[in-house]
């Protein structure tokens, strides 16, 4: 089989640069003047559009390429750039064979053709080609011209010309450019970390490997190659270890930098947005094809009306939450100086402790404040002036203690919105100001911990099993519940109060912790993954693996996840059970009105061949039900009695809050839109306070955003199924069909058809028969009473002795009851009673 592939692979080969020689020499092009080719074209910017056909902003690029000699570059630049992309450079005349069989191979099976092109040939697919055509005919053709870039040029040319015309991210072009943006000096003085920083850069201009939107990824990528550079003999380890460390420690301080680009410069009405689908696009677009020049036509999914109302409510949630978060630390501080310090003083001086002693912490605190601001900028100063290295190196090391804590003292947020239906990304807010120093999309590539909000995903698993129902009754109380590695877990509730015997809407309305573990134990682990992965997206089974641990705290949402993907989560609730694939561009347009890249209708396409059911119609339909509930009795029930046309159109969500209080969530939808909002650190070890949670923080910012996007949406409520739901009345207290005696109240509960009560409520029912009892005894005592001796007592309680419980029904007896092992019904009533105990 190999052979007869590289048989046809030659073969095709062969016939293909015969045709396209052919092709090539007959247009009469001289490659000398092909670097002129098409400047007569005007370059003009690429438009960005919102749904509704307003600009939101233009890339453009008035940066001049600035051109460098190769003879002055370090050759750490050169040894990098082999490495990295064509270790035999020096011994090809511009073609790999193995390379070529290799993306030949891959175009014929697997419909790529990225990888296996050599230093050349990717210039010459840069200068000569279009890479936006992903076929043997272009590769064919890249060939031909790397041919002639060989026969025409030397190898140190070719170099020369690569590293001045190759993009390097971030809008810059060539290696000059690159080095000034990334590291604020010329490439001619780059260090070896730095030549090696640059050259990923080339794998994506999209900036996949940006040291400054992904410095732990770019990293990883730069000490790899650094490590083949030393296997290959280029340097010592010592170099390398050394330029690593010196690269880290001293790296670029962006937070620092008052210089912008015209990049920066440009009129953005959705930053965070037009960033993610600058990224999109430099990943659709291929080769000659420049997004800042060649004058497109980018047709989004925003909206722009949508996305200026949640960058004034984030604004507002953000200023909110910062002056309450120091408002806690300052109460903590007041409590601590208050009444803890004089005490360990006091222990201090009368025990001769001198290291527990801390009078005066308020004074050295402020003395380190006035070192970060005032002192610190001063000697950072000196030392680049004179070269002092040692100060500097101190500078740098502040510098980084006050970045870092101020990534853990400073409220960031998220928020994102999809169209339920289409997938539509309608508003993203990535994080607060959107600058140099703050690129990082948390919306979109933040892994956070969902809380509480996770608690649906899995729920709806248990609702598809049809264990479970919204009136199965479950215990809340303390339990401890052993891990698959013998491991102990003891959930506790918000507050560490407990409600004891609830079903399950109210447990999952109210965000109980122990019935939502004893949900995930009673459908198993498997089953809650599965669903869970499929709603958030995820289909690799490695990654399934390691995202999801099969531990108890996982249903508590100690996992990590994007808000996109929780949006697209929810959102599939919404869509009746229908997988949402979240899109951004709708299709894209050239200079001359052409449609060159149609996203959506790919999608689309994509999407008829797949199966995007996740769950049933009905089991959706009573997830959005279940959900429902927290807007009306759970933790947003505030939200429709304060927040003006809140209740105008049905609404449902989650709030979650992590251990400590570190995130706080909000996630839900509407028949139309689905939104998710998050707020909390970039680094962990802070806490928003026990007064900053899901229900009370980021809910009512949520509530506002929902309550405009759906104010001039028609009014609807979510589908209901023609069929498969039965709705009837229950007992609030046992979830089962009422007695006359159900006098706790009871309500109209839906459930999937074949999962309803069939017997009737056990608890009220044995109330009755008290109470009956009671009265015959009554009556007993009384006509005995006629003909007896008097003192006898009338009302005495012919069980209040016997240990039945009559006294005082317990859980433990309602547990009895519901379970009632003489009661000889086998009906599906039994599955509404899944027990603690």
């Amino acid at each position: 089989m190999i052979l007869l592939v590289l048989v046809s692979s030659l073969a095709l080969i062969s016939i293909g640069v015969g045709i396209s020689t052919g092709l090539v020499v007959a247009t009469n092009y001289n490659i000398l003047n092909m670097e002129n080719f098409g400047e007569d074209t005007p370059a003009l910017p690429s438009q960005i559009l919102d749904i509704n056909g307003n600009l939101i902003t233009e890339f453009f690029s008035v940066e001049k390429r600035e051109i460098v000699s190769i003879q002055d570059l370090p050759e750490s630049l050169i040894y990098a750039l082999i490495t990295r992309e064509d270790g035999n450079f020096f011994d090809h005349n511009g073609f790999s064979f193995m390379g070529t069989i290799r993306a030949l191979y891959r175009s014929v099976f697997f419909s790529n053709l990225q990888g296996g092109s050599t230093l050349t040939q990717q210039l010459a697919g840069h200068l000569y080609a279009d890479r936006s055509d992903i076929s043997v005919t272009r590769k064919l053709k890249e060939l031909w011209w790397a041919f002639q870039l060989e026969r025409q040029l030397t190898k140190y040319e070719i170099l020369e010309l690569y590293i001045n015309k190759m993009p390097f991210g971030h809008n810059t072009h060539g290696v000059e450019a690159a080095s000034k943006f990334y590291f604020d000096h010329s490439a001619v003085d780059n260090t070896v970390a730095e030549s090696v920083m640059l050259v990923i850069q080339l794998v994506s201009t999209s900036g996949r490997y940006s040291p400054i939107r992904f410095p732990d990824r770019a990293r990883k990528v730069q000490y790899s190659i650094i490590q083949q550079m030393v296997e290959n003999g280029f340097l010592t380890q010592q170099d390398a270890d050394l330029s690593m460390a010196d690269y880290w420690d001293n790296r670029y301080d962006w937070s620092r930098d008052n210089k912008t680009t015209a990049f920066f410069e440009r009129e953005d009405r959705a930053p965070w947005f037009s960033e993610y689908i600058r990224t999109q696009l430099d990943e659709m677009l291929y080769g000659k094809q420049d997004i800042y020049t060649d004058g497109y036509i980018v047709h989004t999914t925003l909206n722009l009306d949508y996305q200026a109302k949640a960058d004034e409510l984030t604004l507002k949630g953000l200023n909110r939450w910062n002056k309450k978060y120091q408002e806690n630390i300052g109460n903590r501080m007041d409590i601590v100086d208050d009444v803890y310090v004089p005490i360990i003083d006091l222990l201090s001086l009368t025990m001769n402790i001198e290291d527990i002693r801390i009078a005066g912490s308020q004074e050295k605190k402020r003395a380190k404040e006035d070192f970060q601001n005032i002192i610190n900028p001063t000697m950072d100063m000196l030392s680049m002036m004179f070269g002092m290295n040692e100060i500097n190196y101190m500078s740098q090391f502040s510098y980084d203690d006050n970045r870092l804590k101020n990534q853990q003292s400073t409220v960031q947020t998220a928020m994102i919105t999809l169209d339920n239906d289409t997938g539509y990304i309608l508003a993203m807010v990535g994080g607060s100001e959107f600058n140099r120093a703050n690129q990082f999309n948390r919306a979109v590539d933040g892994e956070l911990m969902p809380g509480s909000s996770f608690k649906p995903l899995y729920y709806s698993a248990a609702i598809s099993s049809r264990k479970f129902t919204p009136a199965t009754r479950i215990v809340d109380a303390p339990r401890v519940f052993i891990n698959p590695d013998g491991s102990f877990y003891t959930p506790l509730n918000y507050k560490g109060e407990w409600e004891g015997s609830v079903l399950l809407r109210d447990a999952l309305a109210n965000s109980m912790n122990v019935p939502a573990i004893t949900v995930l134990e009673g459908i198993g682990f498997e089953m809650a993954i599965s669903r869970s992965a499929r709603l958030l997206g995820y289909t690799d089974p490695v990654e399934i693996g390691k995202r999801f641990p099969r531990v108890f705290p996982l249903g508590l949402g100690v996992i990590t996840v994007s808000p996109l993907r929780m949006a697209q989560a929810y959102a599939t609730f919404a869509n009746q059970g229908r997988a949402v694939q979240p899109l951004a561009i709708r299709y894209v347009e050239d200079r001359d009105g052409n449609i060159i890249l149609n996203p959506e209708r790919d999608l689309r396409n994509e999407q008829k061949k797949e199966d995007l059911q996740i769950m049933s119609t009905e089991e959706a339909y009573i997830m959005t039900q279940l959900l429902h509930e927290t807007t009306l009795t759970g933790t947003l029930a505030h939200l429709p009695r304060y927040v003006k046309g809140f209740d105008r159109m049905p609404m449902a969500g989650k709030t979650g809050t992590t251990q400590n209080w570190a995130d706080a969530w909000t996630t839900g939808f509407s028949p139309h839109f689905t939104t998710v909002m998050w707020a909390g650190f970039d680094q962990g070890g802070s806490t928003l306070g026990v007064n900053q949670t899901g229900a009370t923080a980021t809910a009512w910012i949520w509530g506002e955003y929902m309550a405009y996007i759906n104010s001039q949406m028609p009014i609807e409520n979510f589908p209901k199924p023609s069929h498969g739901i039965v709705e009837m009345e229950v007992c609030n207290l046992s979830g089962m069909i009422p007695t006359d005696g159900c006098n706790n109240g009871t309500r109209m509960e839906i459930f999937l058809k074949g999962t309803e009560p069939t017997r009737y409520c056990p608890i009220h029912a044995f109330e009755e028969k008290r109470n009956d009892d009671l009265a015959q005894k009554y009556l007993n005592d009384f006509s005995s009473s006629m003909i007896s001796a008097p003192g006898v007592g009338l009302l005495e309680d012919p069980y209040a002795d016997s240990g039945s419980g009559y006294d005082e029904i317990d859980d433990g007896m309602i547990d009895f009851l519901l379970n009632d092992p003489f009661s000889g019904d086998s009906g599906s009533g039994d599955e509404n009673t899944y027990l603690l105990d």
